[in-house]
C-alpha cells in the first residue's frame, strides 16, 4: 500500500472555484433553549448557469414543479458525459418505476478522479487518518487515479467483467477506495462488506450478490488493535463457489495465512499500468450493491445506479455541509456504510474535495481524539454519529477545549435522531456556539441526505435536533393509518416522499418484488421510509423513530423516540432506548432500557427523577413502567440501537444467554438478523440483566 502513497504534512488548498453567492450568517435557533450560531458564514453555490441568480425558495420551487430543467441543467454541467442523456427522468412510484437520465453514458471513476487529475494532479483527495495519531498519509488525485488504474487492471487480468459483482471486505484506507472506484472503472459493480462481520455474514452477502472476486487485508488496525480478516475471508469463501480469486493487501507486516485462491493485491498492481481506459456506463447500470438489514428476514442488497446517485451524493455533499473548494471534509464514518459511500468516497470526488479517511476510535488513545485530528487536519466540516457524540460528553470538556477547532465552520451529525444534550453538547463545547449543526435524516436506500437544515434562505432558523427542511426535488409528506395526506403543521404521521429523486435506490438485488413491497406497496404512488415524522407550525420535520416504534397506550400514540428524548436530558442518562410491550389493560406500555453514568445519585433516585421528567416534559402516561439498567445497548456498527431484539428480550423472546443456535447469515433464534451487530455479547449480557430484572419484579410482588 505504501508504494503508491506519500506520507506528509496536510495542505489546506485554495482551489479555483466556480461562482458563490454569499449569504448572511448562519441564522439563529428558535427555541429558547439554544444558543445563537454566531457570525459563522452560509454559502450557496450555483448549481448550474441556468439556475444562477436564483433564490433558494425559487430552486426548492423549481426542483419541485419542474424537475426537468432543475435535474437536467445540473447533470448536464456537473458531471462529464462520454454520451448526453436524452431524457431526464421516467419515473412512476405507482409502479416502483426510478429512471433518470436515460440514454445518457459516464463513467464514475472519470468523474470522481480523471476530471481532477487532469486539471490540478497535485490536489489532496484522500488524507488517512491512520490509526495511530500523527501518522496520517495523504493521497493526490494523481496518485489516486494511478492506484485505481492499476487496481482495475488487475481485476481485469483476472477475469472481471463488467457486471460482475465483487465484494470489498477492508478497513478505512485509500487502498479500499482505489478498490471501489476500480469496480466503478471497469463496471464491475461492488459490495462493500464492513471490515467487522462475522465469516458468517460475509458469506451470506458474497452467496447473495454472487461476486466473483473479494479484496480484503491481512488485517485491520483499530484502537490499538491489529483484527484479522483474512481468516474471516477464508472461513467465508469456504461456501462461496462463486469467488475465484481473493485479493490480499497488506495493512501490517504480520503474514497472512494463504489459500489456493490468493492473490497479493501489491503485486498484482505493480505488474499492470496505470493507465486503464474507462468502461462507458449506461447511467441506470449498477454501481454497487449495499446490504442493510431489515426488520425480520436476510439483509437485502440495496442497488444504487450510475449518474442519479453520484449526482445527488455531489449535490447534497455540496449544498447540505456549506463545502466550498479548499476545504477539508471531515466525514467519521466507514467505508462499509452508504454514509462512507456517500460522503467519504463519491460525493466528495466528484466536488474534487480533500476527503479524510478516519481509520481508528473517538477515544484512542484518549478521548480527544476527534478534536485534535480536527486541529492538526484543519477539518472545516465535521460529519459524525450522535453514538459518538454520546459517548463522548461522558467525559470533560476539557478533552475538546484543549485543542484548537477554530477550521470547523459546518457541523453534522448522521445516523439516528440526534438528542437535545447532544446537539447543545456538539453545538456548544465542540463548536464553541458559532458553527451551524446540520442533523441530517436519509437512509441507505435514499442515496443521500433528503431532510437537513440546509440548504435554507438566508437568515434561517435552525431547530436543535430536527432534520427542518427538504433538500431540493424532495416532497415528504405525511399520512395516517389509511394512507390519508395530514395537511397543515402540527400532525404526525408516517414520513413518506410522493416524488422520485435522483438518488433513490432502484431495486433490492435479485428481489424486485421485494422492494416494491417493502417501499412502494403500503402507501400506493409513494416512496415509504418506514420512519414516523412530526411536522411542526413553522413546517420544520421532526423525525420521531421507526413506525414500528410507535406505541398505542391507552389509545394515545407515542413515538419511543420522543420519550427517549426526554430520559436523555437528565445529566445520569448518556443513552436510552425505549420500546413498546404488550400490556393486559392498556394495550402497550413503554419499557426503557437505560446507560448510566457513576456517580454519586442512587438508581433509585435517578429513577424517581426519570419519571418525574417524563411526565413533565410529555405527559403522565408516557412514563414507562419498566426501567432496566444496563451497561451497553445493541447496536449496529453504523451506531443505530437494534431496538427489536429490545423487544424480543423485554417480551420474552429470548430467555436464554446466546438466543438459541446461530443459523447461516447471522440470525440467532428468535432474535432474527443479528449479523449488524456491532458486538454480540451485548444480547447475553441484556438477557441476563432482564432476568434478574424479573426476578426482582416477582419477588415485589410477593412481598406487596
Amino acid at each position: 500500500m505504501a508504494a503508491v502513497l506519500r506520507r506528509g504534512s496536510v495542505l489546506r488548498l485554495r482551489l479555483p472555484a466556480p461562482v458563490w453567492l454569499p449569504l448572511r450568517g448562519g441564522g439563529r435557533a428558535i427555541c429558547s433553549s439554544a444558543p445563537r450560531h454566531g457570525d459563522s458564514e452560509c454559502f450557496t453555490p450555483t448549481l448550474s448557469a441556468r439556475l444562477a441568480g436564483l433564490s433558494y425558495p425559487e430552486l426548492q420551487q423549481m426542483s419541485r414543479e419542474d424537475p426537468d430543467t432543475f435535474w437536467g441543467s445540473i447533470a448536464q454541467e456537473r458531471l462529464s458525459w462520454t454520451k448526453p442523456f436524452e431524457r431526464v427522468q421516467d419515473c412512476d412510484l405507482d409502479k416502483g418505476q426510478v429512471r433518470w437520465f436515460l440514454g445518457g453514458r459516464l463513467n464514475v471513476s472519470v468523474n470522481c478522479l480523471d476530471v481532477h487529475a487532469q486539471t490540478h494532479p497535485e490536489r489532496v483527495a484522500l488524507i488517512w487518518e491512520r490509526d495511530e495519531p500523527g501518522t496520517e498519509v495523504k493521497v493526490t488525485y494523481r496518485e489516486l487515479l494511478e492506484s485505481t488504474c492499476r487496481l482495475a487492471n488487475a481485476l481485469r487480468s483476472h477475469g472481471v467483467l463488467k457486471g460482475d459483482r465483487v465484494a470489498i471486505y477492508m478497513p478505512v484506507s485509500p487502498l479500499a477506495v482505489a478498490a471501489m472506484l476500480a469496480c466503478a472503472r471497469i463496471g464491475a459493480v461492488h459490495t462493500v462488506v464492513f471490515a467487522g462481520f462475522s465469516s458468517e455474514a460475509l458469506a451470506g452477502r458474497i452467496q447473495d450478490a454472487q461476486c466473483k472476486v473479494v479484496v480484503t487485508c491481512n488485517q485491520a488496525v483499530r484502537g490499538g488493535r491489529a483484527i484479522d480478516l483474512k481468516t474471516t475471508v477464508d472461513a467465508a469463501v469456504r461456501t462461496c463457489s462463486s469467488v475465484k480469486h481473493v485479493f490480499v493487501a497488506q495493512r501490517t507486516s504480520s503474514p497472512a495465512p494463504k489459500g489456493d485462491l490468493d492473490v497479493p493485491l501489491e503485486e498484482a498492481m505493480g505488474r499492470e499500468s496505470a493507465d486503464c481506459p474507462p468502461e462507458p456506463m449506461d447511467s441506470e447500470d449498477p454501481l454497487f450493491m449495499l446490504y442493510t438489514s431489515g426488520s425480520t428476514g436476510k439483509p437485502k442488497g440495496i442497488v444504487h445506479t450510475q449518474a442519479g446517485y453520484l449526482l445527488y451524493a455531489a449535490l447534497t455533499h455540496q449544498c447540505v455541509f456549506g463545502y466550498r473548494p479548499g476545504d477539508v471534509f471531515g466525514c467519521m464514518a466507514d467505508i462499509g456504510w452508504i454514509t462512507g459511500h456517500s460522503y467519504v468516497v463519491y460525493g466528495p470526488l466528484c466536488n474534487g474535495a480533500t476527503s479524510v479517511l478516519f481509520e481508528s476510535t473517538p477515544t484512542y488513545p484518549d478521548p480527544g481524539r476527534y478534536w485534535e485530528v480536527v486541529e492538526r487536519l484543519g477539518i472545516n466540516q465535521f460529519y459524525g454519529a450522535p453514538t459518538a457524540l454520546r459517548l463522548l460528553l461522558k467525559y470533560d470538556e476539557s478533552w475538546v477545549t484543549r485543542y484548537d477547532r477554530s477550521s470547523l465552520r459546518t457541523l453534522g451529525s448522521v445516523g439516528e435522531p440526534i438528542n437535545h444534550e447532544a446537539w447543545e453538547w456538539f453545538h456548544r463545547v465542540v463548536g464553541d456556539g458559532r458553527c451551524p449543526l446540520v442533523d441530517t435524516w436519509w437512509q441507505t436506500e435514499t442515496g443521500g441526505v433528503c431532510i437537513a437544515p440546509h440548504p435554507a434562505e438566508d437568515g434561517a432558523p435552525i431547530v436543535p435536533a430536527m432534520a427542518m427542511r427538504p433538500f431540493y426535488g424532495v416532497e415528504p409528506v405525511l399520512l395516517g393509518d389509511k394512507g390519508e395526506c395530514l395537511q397543515g403543521p402540527g400532525v404526525r404521521g408516517a414520513l413518506c416522499i410522493k416524488k422520485a429523486w435522483p438518488g433513490l435506490a432502484r431495486t433490492i438485488y435479485g428481489d424486485h418484488q421485494r422492494y416494491l413491497d417493502a417501499y412502494f406497496k403500503p402507501y400506493p404512488g409513494h416512496y415509504f421510509t418506514g420512519d414516523g415524522a412530526w411536522r411542526s407550525e413553522d413546517g420544520f420535520y421532526q423525525i420521531t423513530g421507526r413506525t414500528d416504534d410507535v406505541i398505542n397506550i391507552s389509545g394515545h400514540r407515542l413515538g419511543t423516540a420522543e420519550i427517549e428524548d426526554a430520559l436523555d436530558e437528565h445529566p445520569a442518562v448518556p443513552e436510552a432506548a425505549v420500546i413498546g410491550v404488550p400490556h393486559s389493560i392498556k394495550g402497550e406500555v413503554p419499557f426503557a432500557f437505560l446507560v448510566l453514568k457513576d456517580g454519586e445519585q442512587t438508581q433509585e433516585v435517578i429513577l424517581k427523577e426519570l419519571r418525574l421528567l417524563v411526565a413533565t416534559k410529555i405527559a403522565k402516561y408516557a412514563i414507562p413502567d419498566h426501567f432496566l439498567v444496563v451497561k451497553r445497548l445493541p447496536k449496529t456498527r453504523s451506531g443505530k440501537i437494534m431496538r427489536r431484539i429490545l423487544r424480543t428480550v423485554a417480551v420474552g423472546g429470548a430467555t436464554e444467554p446466546g438466543g438459541g443456535a446461530t443459523e447461516p447469515g447471522g440470525q440467532a433464534g428468535a432474535l432474527g438478523d443479528t449479523s449488524t451487530l456491532d458486538d454480540p455479547s451485548v444480547v447475553t449480557e441484556i438477557i441476563a440483566a432482564h432476568a434478574r430484572y424479573k426476578e426482582e419484579q416477582k419477588k415485589k410482588k410477593k412481598s406487596s
